[in-house]
Parts: C-alpha cells; sequence; structure tokens
C-alpha cells in the first residue's frame, strides 16, 4: 500500500508544479490527505502561500483544516507566519470558513493551536503561526455556539 500512496503523493506533487492555478489547486485539495507525508508538507505551505493566485491558498489552507487534525493545522499555522498582506487576508478567511461555524471545530482547534505553539519539537514558524493563530481563534465567536437557548415555535 505504500507504493500506492508514494506514486499519488508524487503525481500531485507533479500536478503542484503547473502553471496552471486549477491544477495547483486540485493538487493542494489532494495533498492535504496526505498531510502526514513529509515529501506533501513544504508544498503544502509552498501551495498555502501560492504566490500567484490566493485560489489556490484558498482551496489549500480549507482542504487542510477540514482534516481536523494537528498536522493539517500545523501547515496552515507555518503559512500565517510568513504571509503577508492578502495572502495573510486569505488564510484568515479560510480559518473563519471552517472554523467559524461551530464553536466545538473552534475550540479543537484552539487547542491544538496551544498545543503546537508550546511543542519545542515544533519548528519555528509552526510555532509562532499557532500562538498568534490561536490568539486570534480564542476572540473568533461562531456562529453555532453550546449553551444557546432552544428556539421554540409558539
Amino acid at each position: 500500500m505504500t507504493d500506492a500512496r508514494d506514486t499519488a503523493v508524487a503525481a500531485l506533487i507533479a500536478l503542484a508544479h503547473s502553471p496552471r492555478w486549477r491544477d495547483r489547486a486540485d493538487a493542494g485539495h489532494g495533498l492535504a490527505c496526505f498531510a502526514d507525508v513529509p515529501a506533501a508538507r513544504e508544498v503544502l505551505l509552498g501551495l498555502v502561500l501560492d504566490a500567484e493566485d490566493t485560489a489556490v491558498t484558498d482551496v489549500t489552507a480549507k482542504a487542510l483544516l477540514r482534516r481536523g487534525d494537528a498536522t493539517g493545522l500545523a501547515v496552515v499555522c507555518a503559512a500565517t507566519a510568513g504571509a503577508e498582506g492578502e495572502q495573510h487576508d486569505h488564510l484568515y478567511a479560510a480559518l473563519w470558513d471552517v472554523l467559524g461555524v461551530f464553536e466545538r471545530d473552534r475550540d479543537a482547534a484552539l487547542a491544538t493551536c496551544r498545543a503546537l505553539a508550546d511543542d519545542p519539537a515544533q519548528d519555528d514558524r509552526v510555532r509562532s503561526g499557532a500562538a498568534a493563530v490561536g490568539a486570534d481563534l480564542a476572540a473568533f465567536q461562531p456562529v453555532l455556539r453550546a449553551g444557546l437557548p432552544k428556539v421554540t415555535a409558539e
């Protein structure tokens, strides 16, 4: 099974270097499934910080965040540490789109950010990005929160 995964990652990495933004966006979406593979991680970071088209940033960041785990969130956190201007805005829009609906998703990501920021095994980009993202997530007010009063029909 490892050979099939390696082949898939290699094909997606090749697609990530396409001059066409749609190809790069598709590669980011597909590679997010393989974020645990070291060869995919740096390519994913490059796609999240795609210099040519923020649509690639949007698709890749959302796919990584929808994984709902530390691996995907770590790549997005590392990207936020180096993002500026419009890319920074797009990364935070992706964070809101994925983590701004359910309080439980925001809370889980916030706990993961805190763990990543405190983990000496993480590189500096991940730690600093996780600290910044965690601080911002703490200010998010998700649309659907636990403990909201029930609406009853009269």
